[in-house]
């Protein structure tokens, strides 16, 4: 995909987010534009290896 359509893709799916989350979404993209590329690699690898295991940490959590 370009860099338009991704941009597109976007804004579409932001038509369709309740309005409770926009400020939420509108909060996360200030923070990743103030940070290094590399920085926002590392959080978005820890987040997927976190939502990928999921249910290993809740077990182990109990």
């Amino acid at each position: 995909m370009t860099t338009k359509d991704i941009k597109s893709a976007i804004q579409k799916s932001l038509d369709n987010v309740p309005e409770s989350v926009l400020q939420d979404v509108l909060n996360f993209l200030k923070q990743v534009e103030n940070q290094p590329a590399d920085k926002v690699n590392l959080a978005r690898n820890f987040r997927d290896i976190l939502m990928e295991d999921k249910e290993l940490l809740e077990r182990l959590a109990k």
